[in-house]
């Protein structure tokens, strides 16, 4: 059977839709590469035979008629995200990203926050990504959110489960208003009164490295699976647009981390639709 090609599936999207596509880019990474090698196996572990494709609320994914996938996006040069985003979302659906490195997050916003003024973001991450510029790369995957808050592309953003703070990212924070809540200072709350139009930008190095070894940066204290799961499934306004980044399965044991990050996107798209 001849799969269908991105452009054919392109073709499909309409309001209403989620598109889900992959994000294959780790240019920007600083530290070692691998996550452009994580969206198909994500989608892998997705379609494993040991699990199924319902939710944990009862929602079956499997064929619903709203999810259109596309697998991954031509994506050379960083410029190219720009250009392929605007393509899908142009047609009106929204969009479920798997990347790739933590960089993909600013062009996705970029392209979403034209058509939905005033977002909040909720960013689950071991960092705050709020380096002005990182080993010379102002677009590196330790900056998005910089290039986010002074391009004025939020009226919000909300960070949980960061424990790698410098005083840098402390001024960040203090300047544009971004509402921090450090693992150390984490009680294990969901309510973050989140606000719509919402975009979730998931880092897979949120949760604790001893569960999910499939990460480029291993910053112990993190969450449990269970926890970040949670806080998924307390979201209780519309999300516009999401992604999920930094698995790295150059690191993975077994698989282990992409069947977790399929779990969270299971998740995501049963909130999305």
């Amino acid at each position: 059977m001849t799969l269908p090609t991105y452009l054919e599936q392109l073709q499909k999207l309409g309001p209403g839709n989620i598109a889900i596509g992959g994000v294959p880019f780790d240019a920007y990474s600083s530290f070692m590469r691998g996550p452009a090698l994580a969206p198909p196996l994500i989608v892998d572990a997705y379609h494993s035979d040991s699990a199924n494709y319902y939710t944990e609320s009862l929602q079956l994914l499997d064929a619903h008629p709203d999810l259109v996938w596309l697998g991954d996006l031509p994506i050379g040069a960083y410029e190219d995200i720009d250009e392929q985003v605007e393509r899908i979302l142009h047609r009106g659906p929204r969009l479920l990203a798997l990347g790739g490195d933590h960089s993909i997050t600013y062009p996705l916003i970029k392209a979403t926050a034209k058509r939905h003024s005033g977002l909040t973001i909720l960013h689950l991450d071991a960092h705050t990504d709020m380096y002005d510029s990182f080993e010379g790369n102002r677009y590196s995957h330790a900056c998005p959110f910089a290039r986010i808050l002074e391009s004025g592309l939020v009226k919000r953003l909300v960070q949980v489960g960061v424990r790698t703070m410098i005083p840098e990212h402390r001024d960040m924070a203090d300047k544009y208003g971004v509402e921090i809540i450090e693992m150390k200072d984490w009680r294990g709350q969901t309510d973050f009164s989140l606000e719509e139009p919402l975009y979730v930008s998931l880092d897979m190095d949120v949760l604790e490295p001893g569960l999910a070894p499939g990460l480029s940066h291993y910053e112990p204290g993190g969450m449990t699976v269970r926890e970040l799961l949670s806080i998924i499934q307390a979201i209780d306004v519309p999300i516009v647009g999401a992604d999920i980044v930094e698995y790295n399965p150059l690191r993975d044991r077994e698989g282990l981390t992409a069947m977790i990050a399929a779990k969270c996107m299971k998740e995501l798209l049963d909130k999305m639709l």
